[in-house]
């Protein structure tokens, strides 16, 4: 029995380090130990990738279904947009947003820089629109040349709004107006297309909504940690699905579809460690989700919306909403059904929402997230404190016994079913489950990963102080405090628990905590935080059933 019991206490460890790395592939998309990513679902339709207007972003041309081609050497023009929580450059080259930085954030690489989302400089990140044509009429696509209409480019003192607006020349007898709109305080813009059919002839037009992307990792990144980066579709029928930059690479026509193609529902994003990029468009019209690869390590994913005919003289309108900002999970779940999916918590969603929930309201209580962490911790093992407090007496007691169980061992080493049967009447005799203390870890176990997963995706974290020398609960302690005392807090619980009577195995439970307290030296300190507080609760409450239980 104490060799079932110290296999299910290796069983226990093993599968903290499997379910950690299997959620950590998960959420980087990257295949699982459990039958691999979360899954895309198919359709019956054919082909997967975004149509010629991803295509032309590589091939500096223009859609080659729309039959025209841009002009070998386009000079167009850059201007900056400020509003209180974004700063936004434009392109006039088909009105384009090329960078967006996040005044409130602070960049990975450099704290004195805002964080960049869209990206025109470190890499290549921007929202593109245009239409493309049922007719292969050429149309404005966003490699068409566009006139920024003069305007104010700042968000002053008391206003609430700031509109930016490009007006493109005639295409295939066609002209787009398009506006975004900037409102105080969102991270959401408002882009509105007015397309004008000033020709004879009646226009077939298809809005398209893209996000394109290269595939390089965001900031700075970790070998032990790490989150998923890459395209988005979600839809109400197939809920939200991720698609890895290398999976579009491979794709060849005929294959099954990565993601859903057709709704009457849903949006397209990028994702990546704390940040998003969406393109959202009001529910209830037909739609098409693409995604390419349209260059060298470069990627698009897009919204096509087929709209009705435009006749001679008239205009068409369409409104979008562009997301360009932070992962915060209640503000997300406001602007579109499942956009709040993008902070992705994979196997322990179920866990990680109700705890985020708490957490968060306990934040709103306390003001540092720090200390909010601990207390949570802290209403977690006052929630298991029965479950652990039996858990801690079986192991008193199995060490209370230990020195018995010893030297039966030595004494019946050559007589192996002789000392079964005497090790089974001590335990019956002093009433020891050799198990008890195994059921309790089994159980908490979910609970404690999918707290992992809320520390790990919560954008509130970036940025955020505890105390004195932690500045940042996303980032790695800068002094290595917290990580030494969680190593020192795991050699106190080994030396607590009853000792082993293989001298070898002996070892190995010295030597699993630091092994595995290694891995903290570079974990967010919010995460090392939040093991340090349950390492130390446990400690407690071992110590004092010990203690009362004289053991100690």
């Amino acid at each position: 029995m104490t060799d079932m019991r110290r296999t299910l206490l290796w069983v226990v460890f093993t599968m903290s380090l499997v379910l950690l790395w299997d959620a950590w592939s998960r959420h980087n998309g990257q295949p699982t130990l459990f039958g691999g990513p979360v899954p895309a679902a198919s359709t019956a339709a054919s082909g997967n990738g975004v149509p010629s207007p991803a295509s032309a972003a590589a091939q500096g041309a223009a859609p080659a279904v729309a039959g025209a081609s841009a002009p070998a050497a386009v000079q167009s023009e850059t201007f900056t947009v400020h509003t209180d929580v974004m700063t936004a450059t434009f392109d006039t080259l088909g009105g384009t947003l090329r960078q967006v930085a996040l005044n409130k954030y602070q960049s990975d690489v450099d704290a004195k820089q805002p964080m960049l989302v869209l990206d025109e400089k470190g890499h290549r990140y921007e929202a593109q629109t245009g239409y493309i044509s049922a007719a292969a009429t050429p149309l404005p696509t966003h490699l068409t040349l566009m006139s920024a209409v003069p305007g104010e480019r700042d968000l002053k003192v008391g206003q609430d709004t700031l509109t930016v607006r490009f007006e493109s020349p005639e295409v295939g007898g066609a002209k787009l107006v398009k506006t975004y709109t900037f409102h105080r305080g969102q991270y959401t813009v408002g882009v509105q297309h007015a397309l004008t059919n000033v020709g004879s002839a009646p226009l077939q037009p298809q809005l398209y909504l893209q996000l394109q992307r290269d595939d390089k990792a965001p900031g700075v990144t970790s070998s032990f940690y790490s989150t998923f980066t890459g395209p988005a579709v979600y839809t109400d029928e197939k809920r939200y699905q991720k698609v890895k930059f290398e999976d579009i690479a491979k794709h060849q026509p005929g294959d099954s579809p990565l993601h859903v193609q057709k709704a009457n529902d849903g949006w397209i994003a990028m994702v990546q460690h704390y940040f998003a990029a969406a393109w959202l468009v009001k529910d209830g019209s037909p739609r098409e989700f693409r995604t390419t690869k349209v260059g060298p390590d470069l990627f698009a994913v897009a919204l096509v919306q087929p709209l009705a005919a435009v006749a001679p003289g008239a205009t068409q309108t369409n409104d979008a909403t562009l997301f360009v900002g932070p992962q915060e999970e209640k503000k997300l779940a406001t602007l579109a059904p499942g956009l709040e999916l993008v902070k992705d918590y994979g196997w322990f969603k179920v866990l990680a929402e109700p705890l985020f929930w708490v957490l968060d309201k306990i934040h709103a209580f306390i003001g540092n997230w720090g200390w909010s962490i601990i207390l949570l911790v802290v209403l977690l093992k006052a929630a298991f404190y029965w479950l652990n407090a039996n858990a801690y007496k079986s192991m008193a007691k199995m060490k209370a016994v230990n020195p018995r169980i010893m030297e039966l061992r030595e004494r019946l080493k050559d007589k192996p079913q002789e000392m079964q049967q005497e090790m089974m009447r001590i335990y019956r005799e002093e009433k020891v489950n050799p198990l008890g203390g195994c059921l309790p870890i089994f159980i908490q176990m979910p609970f404690f990963m999918a707290l992992y997963w809320v520390l790990m995706s919560t954008v509130e974290m970036r940025g955020a102080p505890w105390m004195g020398w932690i500045t940042d609960l996303s980032a790695k302690d800068p002094l290595f405090i917290l990580p030494v005392l969680m190593t020192m807090s795991s050699l106190l619980q080994v030396w607590l628990s009853p000792k082993q009577a293989d001298p070898m195995q002996q070892k190995m439970m010295w030597i699993m905590p630091l092994a595995f307290s290694f891995m903290f030296f570079f974990f967010p300190s919010g995460l090392v935080l939040y093991w340090l507080t349950n390492n130390l609760l446990s400690i407690a409450q071992q110590y004092v059933i010990n203690k009362r239980m004289g053991v100690l």
